[in-house]
C-alpha cells in the first residue's frame, strides 16, 4: 500500500481556501469525448490574465462499458473506442483547440495514460503523469498547483502513486458523480466509473480535493442552441468550431438528439474552470471526503480528510463570462484584420 502524507483539518482548510490571484494550472481532459471539454479548455485559455495554464494532458476514455445499455447504437460508433484510442483522439483535439486560438503547444500538450489503472495502487506511467510530478514538485509550498480534472482521474492517480509527496503540492478540482450526501450509486458518472481504482486512489490519498458534483450541480450548466447561435458562432475560429461541435456533437452517434427542434446540452466541465476563475460562481462548503463502497455509493467514515464540495452554480454568470471572452476575441481579431488559421476538421 502506498503511504501518503497526512494532515489535520486546519491544513486542509488553508489548502482549500479560495485560490490566490492567477494560480498555476494544468488541465487533464478527455477532450474528444463530446463537446464540454472544448468549451472548458477554450475558456481557460482565453483567460491568461486570470489563469496560468502550464500544460494540458490527454486522458483515456471509452463508452465501451455502456454498450449493453445502448443496443441501438452502431457497434463501431467512435465513443466506443478503446481507452488508448480515446486518449490519442483527445490529444489531437487538444492540439486543435490550441491551433484555433493561435497558441503554441511545444511542451504544453502531453499524452496521458493509454489505459486505466490495472488495479488498486498500480500506476500507469505516461508523459502526462511525469509532467504532473515534475510541475507539482516545482510549485512553491505555499502556492499549490491546481489540477483541473475534466474526466477520469487515471493520469492524476498515477502521478500520486508514483510520487506520494505531491499530495502537499497540488489541489485537484474534479467534476463527477452525485453529492456526497446522496445514497445513489455513482455508476452513471462517466468520469468516475471508467476507472474506479483511480477514483478511489484520489479519494483515499488525502490530496486536497475540490469536488464538483455533476448530478445535479454541474448539470445546471445547460446551453441552448439559440445562445450558441447568438453568442458563440462568429467569435473567431474557436467560436465557429464550438458552434460546429454543438450542432454536430460526436456523442449523438450513441445518444441521438432531434435537431429539428430547439435543443440544449449540458456543458459539464465549465464548472471546474468556473470555480478556479471565481469561486463565488460555484458555492461550496468543507465536508469530510467519503469513500466508495462496492456499489460505488458514497460511504461516510470518521476521520477522513476534508474536501471542498460544491452545492450550486451561478449558471448565467459563468456563461456570460465565456461569451464576453469570445466576443473580446472577435473584436480583437477584427481590429487586427487577422484570425488564427482553421486547422483541418475532424472526421
Amino acid at each position: 500500500m502506498t503511504s501518503f502524507p497526512r494532515h489535520d483539518d486546519a491544513w486542509y482548510r488553508a489548502r482549500l481556501a479560495d485560490p490566490r490571484a492567477r494560480p498555476r494550472v494544468v488541465i487533464d481532459t478527455d477532450t474528444a469525448n463530446e463537446i464540454d471539454d472544448q468549451f472548458a479548455l477554450a475558456w481557460a485559455l482565453l483567460a491568461p490574465e486570470a489563469l496560468q495554464v502550464e500544460a494540458v494532458y490527454a486522458e483515456p476514455f471509452s463508452f465501451a462499458h455502456r454498450r449493453a445499455r445502448l443496443p441501438h447504437a452502431p457497434p463501431d460508433a467512435p465513443p466506443f473506442n478503446p481507452p488508448d484510442e480515446g486518449m490519442r483522439r483527445s490529444l489531437q483535439e487538444i492540439l486543435r483547440v490550441y491551433a484555433l486560438l493561435g497558441l503554441p503547444t511545444q511542451g504544453r500538450v502531453l499524452a496521458g495514460s493509454p489505459r486505466y489503472l490495472p488495479g488498486p495502487g498500480q500506476a500507469v506511467p505516461s508523459a502526462a503523469a511525469d509532467h504532473l510530478v515534475a510541475t507539482a514538485r516545482a510549485a512553491p509550498a505555499d502556492e499549490p498547483l491546481y489540477v483541473l480534472a475534466l474526466g477520469c482521474v487515471t493520469n492524476i492517480a498515477s502521478a500520486l502513486l508514483m510520487a506520494p509527496d505531491i499530495v502537499e503540492r497540488i489541489v485537484v478540482v474534479w467534476t463527477s458523480g452525485y453529492p456526497s450526501t446522496a445514497t445513489l450509486s455513482n455508476d452513471d458518472s462517466f468520469n468516475l466509473v471508467q476507472d474506479v481504482a483511480a477514483a478511489e486512489c484520489v479519494l483515499d490519498s488525502g490530496v486536497p480535493l475540490v469536488y464538483l458534483p455533476g448530478f445535479h450541480v454541474g448539470a445546471q450548466l445547460r446551453l441552448s442552441l439559440a445562445e450558441v447561435e447568438q453568442h458563440v458562432r462568429g467569435r473567431g475560429a474557436i467560436g465557429d468550431e464550438l458552434h460546429r461541435l454543438f450542432t454536430h456533437n460526436p456523442l449523438w452517434t450513441i445518444h441521438p438528439v432531434d435537431t429539428s427542434r430547439p435543443y440544449s446540452w449540458v456543458i459539464w466541465d465549465l464548472i471546474c474552470v468556473a470555480w478556479l476563475l471565481r469561486p463565488a460562481w460555484v458555492p461550496s462548503r468543507l465536508v469530510p471526503t467519503p469513500r466508495l463502497d462496492a456499489q460505488r455509493r458514497w460511504l461516510a467514515e470518521p476521520g477522513r480528510p476534508l474536501m471542498r464540495e460544491a452545492h450550486a452554480v451561478d449558471r448565467d454568470a459563468i456563461f456570460n463570462d465565456l461569451f464576453a471572452r469570445l466576443e473580446k476575441l472577435r473584436a480583437s481579431t477584427a481590429s487586427a484584420g487577422t484570425d488564427p488559421p482553421h486547422p483541418p476538421r475532424r472526421a
